[in-house]
């Protein structure tokens, strides 16, 4: 058994990788690519896979997996905004496409039962396909995708109610009861969920990241998700469903990035293996035995759904451009309604040549979705054109709660590590105004400084969720302060690859790292040891009077250079030491002018400074002026003080003219 499934695993994937990859190459959703792969692998194509069945339960993990990383990046307080749309909205869509639906079966001649039954069936959506496309796109948390979101949460709630209802439906007694239970078993699921998002799970997470250790986290991640959807199911409700009240109990602590980013890839290695799983239900026998039908079925589907959606997307007060984009999203059948499906075969609700013409159908709109919803922006700009009522237009509810993403940071600096350096790179950024956001590895930095109100988050900044998370594709500059040089190196490889032209300084305390970390995508490489060289290099040629600006030159050489002078075993000596050299025998004093000393009231030319003590007078401070014009004339008054050069014997005797006289 275990080595049948391995071989059919070998198998999706392996006819998987060149589809998907010629889908790429073709700027075609990938989705798609994978949906072919198993109706390719099937036992309808090639005939490689002839159960299907087997890879179900993987299939069913990547639907959990999904809507799990799907509720961390949500919250309670977002779902809360969206109460309206899933209670009106959803509701609105479901009545009404069951509604018709129904009508135009009882009108074909099938029972009221079966017609009920095939609404229900073709209201529901594919909350798999829409949210993945929905996330690579990028538009999750736009408008259009927040309302997509909403309505497909009532649908999968809905469906568990309609399972119930199947048995009622076809006549089976003792359905009743089970129905009231579920309401029961579901109120007691969110007080569930409220109490562990708020208390127990912030609490688990924060002891489990301060042992530091990455394994764990992700194991506590994985229990915790697949708990809650078990107990989910437990009550009768979807896995789905518990997986995604279980991501909204993790999205409330401040490690539900890190948490993203380690379920990614199991998530899209497993929701590839669902997709593949739905291309293997497409039957081509009889798609080519009855393709007109089922072709115009599928198209007339998507086409009420399509404009039951908008509908009912305009019916909750959102304009023209956001109903066109939600009805396209979600025109399609959904993976719930082929599990409905089967529930209703076995109870009689549906004939087995209906049963398999709706998989057809139903598989053939998932196919097209991503060329529907590719279409949507240009649809909704071209239906902005039309000369339709301003209230379609802009919308009939001014009580609307912008559920669009809210704008985050752009041209920021992401600080990564909160150490002393990372600290400091803080202050100075809000010194100087500039937007920036933290992440660290830390979880008691992380608690403490968001206590405060820092901009901080929890994560390993070498995985692509965290950055993300940070703003890491619109921010200008990133500073990596981690000091050790495998975390630093994957940090820096992982920010050029999300934001080409991001700026990346980093720090490290190893010479040898200095090429490779340029080698992997960073502008400047900032040296422990060499910068600590550099800043005694510069007091020592302070201190022989070499000039500032040649000392800021020599500082600058060093470092575009990668530091190679002072790597360097041969470097030569420069003119500038040659001319520090010149000035050792001085020194540079200011010296102030006292109210009763002798040079109170005197001129430079009186007291004759430079003839008797060989100093030379180079600038006057007087009232927090400089004045650099300075002959014999000049006087000086008390409080005026001098900046003098001068042989470092004479120094003394010269300042008793600036005391004061008792």
């Amino acid at each position: 058994m275990v080595s049948s499934l391995l071989g059919d695993l070998l198998i999706i994937f392996g006819i998987s990788i060149p589809v998907v990859f010629i889908f790429s190459r073709l700027k075609i959703a990938p989705l798609v690519g994978f949906l072919l792969a198993g109706i390719l692998a099937g036992p309808f194509g090639f005939g490689l896979i002839q159960e299907g069945e087997k890879i179900e339960l993987l299939a069913e993990i990547g639907v959990v997996l999904l809507l799990f990383t799907i509720g961390i990046e949500f919250s309670l307080r977002d779902l809360l905004k969206l109460k309206r749309i899933v209670l009106i909205g959803g509701g609105l869509q479901l009545s009404i496409t069951t509604l018709l639906i129904a009508f135009i079966f009882l009108w074909l001649g099938y029972s009221q039962e079966s017609s009920i039954f095939m609404g229900l069936l073709v209201s529901l959506s594919s909350t798999a396909i829409v949210l993945k496309l929905l996330q690579e796109r990028g538009e999750m948390y736009s408008a259009h995708g927040r309302i997509a979101l909403g309505i497909l949460i009532f649908q999968d709630v809905a469906a568990v109610v309609i399972i119930l209802l199947t048995p009622l439906l076809a006549g089976v007694p003792g359905t009743e009861t089970a129905f009231f239970q579920l309401i029961l078993q579901g109120l007691g699921l969110v007080l569930f969920t409220l109490v562990s998002a708020r208390y127990i799970v912030p609490y688990l997470m924060y002891q489990i990241a301060r042992t530091r250790n990455s394994e764990l986290f992700l194991l506590s991640v994985v229990v915790i998700g697949l708990s809650v959807a078990w107990l989910t199911s437990m009550t009768g409700l979807s896995l789905a469903l518990g997986a995604f009240l279980a991501g909204l109990i993790i999205s409330e602590s401040e490690y539900a990035t890190q948490a993203l980013g380690n379920v990614i890839p199991f998530r899209d290695m497993f929701v590839s293996i669902f997709f593949v799983s739905i291309g293997l239900l497409l039957d081509l026998d009889i798609l080519r035995e009855h393709l007109f039908l089922i072709l115009a079925a599928t198209f007339a589907v998507m086409f009420l759904k399509a404009v039951v959606n908008a509908l009912s997307t305009f019916l909750i007060g959102f304009p023209l451009h956001t109903m066109v984009l939600v009805g396209l999203s979600l025109s399609q059948v959904g993976e719930f309604s082929l599990i409905l499906a089967n529930v209703g075969f076995a109870n009689g609700l549906v004939s087995s040549e209906t049963y398999q013409e709706f998989l057809n159908v139903a598989v053939i709109s998932m196919v097209l979705t991503p060329f529907i919803m590719g279409m949507g922006h240009q649809a909704a700009a071209f239906a902005q054109e039309l000369s339709l009522p301003q209230v379609l237009k802009s919308g009939w509810y001014k009580g609307l709660v912008d559920y669009s993403l809210e704008k985050g940071l752009e041209n920021h600096l992401v600080i990564i590590g909160y150490g002393v350096n990372g600290r400091n790179v803080a202050i100075a950024a809000r010194a100087a105004s500039i937007p920036y956001s933290i992440i660290d590895i830390n979880p008691d930095t992380v608690r403490k400084e968001k206590s405060k109100g820092e901009h901080i988050m929890y994560g390993d900044a070498a995985q692509k969720a965290v950055l993300e998370h940070a703003g890491i594709r619109d921010a200008k500059s990133v500073v990596v302060t981690a000091g050790d040089p495998v975390s630093a190196k994957r940090i820096i490889e992982a920010a050029r690859r999300l934001n080409p032209e991001v700026h990346i300084i980093a720090r490290t305390h190893f010479l040898s790292e200095l090429e490779r970390f340029y080698a992997l995508g960073a502008d400047e490489v900032i040296s422990d040891e060499f910068e600590s060289s550099i800043e005694l290099f510069s007091r020592v040629l302070n201190r022989y009077m070499v000039p500032d600006n040649e000392i800021e030159t020599v500082g600058e050489q060093l470092r575009a250079d990668h530091y190679r002078i002072l790597r360097s075993p041969e470097m030569r000596r420069k003119s500038i030491c040659e001319l520090s050299l010149d000035f050792s025998e001085v020194d540079i004093r200011s010296i102030r002018v006292g109210k009763y000393s002798k040079a109170a009231g005197q001129t430079l030319g009186s007291l004759q400074i430079r003839k008797k003590y060989g100093v030379s007078v180079l600038a006057i401070s007087r009232i927090h002026r400089l004045m650099y014009d300075l002959g014999a004339e000049t006087g000086l008054n008390p409080d005026d003080i001098l900046l003098v050069i001068s042989p470092p014997e004479r120094l003394e005797e010269f300042k008793e003219l600036f005391e004061d006289q008792v």
